[in-house]
């Protein structure tokens, strides 16, 4: 636990005020999911990415998703060496450890869709062979939730491909004072020394999975499933898979707290990140998170 202590130290020096958005990313992490980030511009989503990767001295890509952008631009090519007389793959950015997919509703569908394979498998298939990428690999991708110019709206299909919904929100006041004085968004992040490697990061990972879920929290953990399927302010609920997600970060966010078995706390903690982006709400309803939070509260919690 060391390690995962001296990782969180190193890259909260980073993103100031902000460890629970960077427990929860790190909570996907260690569920081997992934993260959409949905904000203003200006936050500090690229610096997030970049502060978890180098926190775990992980490679890091990042790809500036435009309209025109293709598939290979993401997955890679395979060119014909005149030198060799052979066919050769060139891999694209996808082949790495931490990705930032910047804006990556400003893509085409077809090309949001070169990554549903690759977050669902950690593979690509390309030319008829299916290509392995790098494990781990960890998916951060941004969205403007305000600015609908020029894009192209996630379908449901890929939107449950995340495994957190996270906003990281504007900095507390006198973080963003700090922030004016020095004139640079990232103070600390060339300095920023890992807390994790790779090897330490995958038996972390195992050990998340083990973390024992009792039959009483997986009880509560499907009653809100049940009470989120049935209210009538929903339109669409959550799916298995859903459920899913949602007992495997319950497990890590338990780990990263530093126990061996989950709690209603660990639930309830991730409840509306992991749920409310793969849900639609009728017409007129509160928003989704408030919803959802609403409910989950109203289940009673097991002794």
């Amino acid at each position: 636990m060391d390690r995962l202590d001296a990782f969180f130290a190193s890259v909260n020096s980073v993103m100031l005020g902000k460890e629970e958005v960077v427990r929860l990313a790190a909570a996907a992490l260690l569920a081997r999911g992934h993260v959409l980030l949905e904000d203003v511009p200006g936050v500090g989503k690229t610096l997030l990415a970049r502060a978890l990767a180098r926190g775990m001295d992980l490679e890091f890509q990042r790809i500036q998703f435009t309209s025109d952008m293709m598939p290979a631009d993401i997955l890679g090519v395979t060119l014909f060496n005149q030198r060799s007389q052979e066919f050769e793959f060139v891999p694209g950015p996808v082949f790495t450890h931490v990705l930032l997919a910047d804006e990556i509703n400003r893509a085409t569908p077809k090309t949001q869709s070169a990554l549903l394979e690759a977050m669902q498998e950690g593979a690509v298939s390309l030319d008829r062979r299916r290509r392995p990428l790098p494990d781990p690999f960890f998916v951060l991708a941004t969205q403007n939730p305000l600015e609908f110019s020029g894009t192209f709206p996630l379908p449901e299909s890929q939107m449950d491909r995340f495994t957190l919904r996270l906003s990281i929100g504007y900095p507390e006041a006198a973080v963003e004072r700090a922030l004016m004085r020095s004139g640079n968004m990232e103070p600390a992040l060339d300095g920023l020394r890992p807390g994790l490697n790779r090897e330490g990061l995958l038996e972390l990972q195992k050990q998340a999975a083990e973390v024992h879920l009792g039959d009483k929290v997986l009880q509560y953990l499907h009653a809100i499933m049940e009470s989120l399927r049935s209210d009538r302010r929903i339109l669409l609920g959550p799916s298995p898979r859903a459920g899913i997600q949602l007992a495997r970060c319950a497990r890590a966010h338990a780990l990263i707290r530093h126990r061996a078995f989950v709690t209603p706390d660990d639930v309830l903690a991730l409840v509306r990140p992991v749920l409310a982006h793969r849900m639609l709400a009728r017409d007129g309803a509160a928003p989704m998170g408030e919803v959802i939070g609403e409910i989950a509260e109203s289940v009673p919690v097991p002794v």
